[in-house]
């Protein structure tokens, strides 16, 4: 059962995971660490999430990590993210990884598929997207995404529909993703449940918190076990323990979490 959070209120679970011996905190971007813009890569996280990643990053067996849909490299420019950061990322729905001390780590870039390339997939569907107004292409590491933020629902509608026709006949074993105003494929099959994993065992963390708002994070949010806790951003179904309301909200989610763990460790 999923209950809603409410700012400078206790919570118990998320006291528990504040308890936990070694902690990843994980959030997804789009929509959960940064609000929704029409330009994808202006995207960035609001101050308040920003700065109490930095502050959870620096306590003792507490571990920060963005997962995302977004290939590596557009990952890492909308995070601000530096070499010598603190902050893990997962990519591409979890097929690639970069770590504090090691770097850049997974699948480095997609092999041809039997159905085709990417750049095939990429050739093919522009002048699809071009005849919408409001629609955007996003080149990815292993496929593409469609972005109609600027559209209008039947624009989007009639897009969509297309695009679905184009992959079905012509790239039909590359993974399909629909998330809020963008519908993405991939000739990689991982999703953000790979990358909960992924953290786990890279860093033994006895617990994690997983936040994100959309479709695709629920493969994260199912794979979450005893210890852990799961935030839903927005509404939607969720296998979330918790749901709060916007960016805003995890800031303050965070910052309480920050807290009990600071005064547990005092």
């Amino acid at each position: 059962m999923t209950r809603s959070w409410t700012p400078g209120t206790t919570d118990a679970a998320l006291s528990a995971i504040s308890a936990t011996p070694r902690l990843v905190v994980a959030l997804d971007f789009d929509g959960t660490a940064s609000p929704f813009v029409l330009d994808p890569m202006a995207a960035r996280a609001i101050p308040e999430v920003a700065a109490q990643m930095e502050r959870l990053s620096a306590m003792p067996d507490t571990v920060v990590a963005y997962v995302s849909g977004r290939s590596m490299h557009d990952l890492r420019e909308i995070t601000e993210h530096t070499d010598d950061s603190p902050v893990a990322l997962a990519g591409s729905h979890g097929a690639q990884y970069w770590y504090p001390g090691s770097g850049e780590s997974g699948a480095e870039s997609a092999a041809a598929e039997e159905d085709g390339t990417k750049e095939e997939l990429w050739e093919a569907a522009r002048p699809i997207i071009d005849r919408f107004d409001g629609a955007e292409l996003e080149p990815k590491t292993f496929g593409m995404g469609v972005h109609t933020r600027a559209a209008t629902p039947e624009v989007e509608r009639e897009l969509f529909a297309e695009i679905d026709a184009l992959v079905a006949e012509r790239f039909p074993h590359w993974r399909r993703r629909k998330g809020h105003h963008v519908l993405e494929f991939s000739s990689r099959l991982e999703g953000k449940d790979a990358a909960m994993t992924a953290l786990r065992e890279r860093y033994d963390a006895t617990g994690i918190l997983f936040a994100g708002d959309d479709v695709t994070d629920e493969d994260a949010m199912r794979v979450l076990v005893d210890g852990d806790l799961g935030v839903r951003v927005g509404e939607g179904e969720t296998a979330a323990g918790l749901r709060v309301r916007n960016p805003q909200e995890i800031a303050q989610l965070l910052e309480a979490l920050a807290d009990e763990r600071a005064a547990r460790r005092e």
